[in-house]
């Protein structure tokens, strides 16, 4: 009798340990530390209405904002299935559908050289960033949707542009919603514009 109460004992202490004091504690350290990342790294707009996460891509279609990579996850940057593809570089379906895209691009922009980053999804499906390279491919089409010259839409790319982590790790990245807001902000839609979708 005495070794089953001293398991009761044991096991109430270490669920109350480790199911309740240990959560809170590193909760109250993440909201007082790391209140952004904790939370979501969530991003709003000047009126604080939600408009999406910086960890997370999302999909634009509209020719006056800048796209993102293409997404495996779901139907398309679902955060609930996140995936590659997981098809190989022989796989015929991969391959009709980056030749695809990459002759939709071309015909598009008039150019045969499309940034790889621009037809290649990430192994998460959820990547929110694309390289400066894919984001200055872009810049001439959303000059023109937006009416302003290509050298000003080239300078707020560099201006939104990421370094290497820690001066070290990873290549230099352009978070596509940050960028796609920063444009909106700075030159929104012009009356001509055609097809333009609100960043919501």
């Amino acid at each position: 009798m005495k070794k089953v109460l001293q398991t009761i004992v044991f096991l109430f202490v270490y669920t109350v340990a480790v199911g309740i004091i240990y959560p809170l504690a590193i909760w109250a350290v993440s909201q007082l530390f790391f209140a952004e990342a904790a939370n979501g790294s969530l991003i709003r707009t000047q009126e604080g209405n939600i408009v999406g996460s910086a960890l997370v891509g999302q999909k634009f279609e509209s020719p006056g904002y800048f796209r993102g990579r293409p997404s495996a996850a779901g139907e398309g940057y679902d955060a609930g299935a996140s995936s590659g593809s997981n098809l190989g570089p022989t796989n015929r379906k991969l391959i009709d559908r980056i030749t695809k895209d990459a002759s939709d691009l071309a015909a598009e922009h008039g150019v045969k050289q499309i940034p790889a980053d621009l037809v290649t999804a990430s192994s998460s499906g959820l990547d929110p960033h694309i390289t400066p390279d894919a984001a200055v491919f872009q810049a001439e089409r959303i000059a023109k949707v937006r009416g302003v010259p290509v050298a000003a839409v080239e300078e707020l790319i560099a201006s939104n542009t990421e370094g290497r982590s820690l001066g070290l790790l990873g290549q230099p990245r352009v978070n596509v919603l940050l960028l796609n807001l920063a444009l909106d902000r700075q030159y929104p839609k012009q009356p001509s514009a055609g097809p333009y979708e609100d960043v919501r």
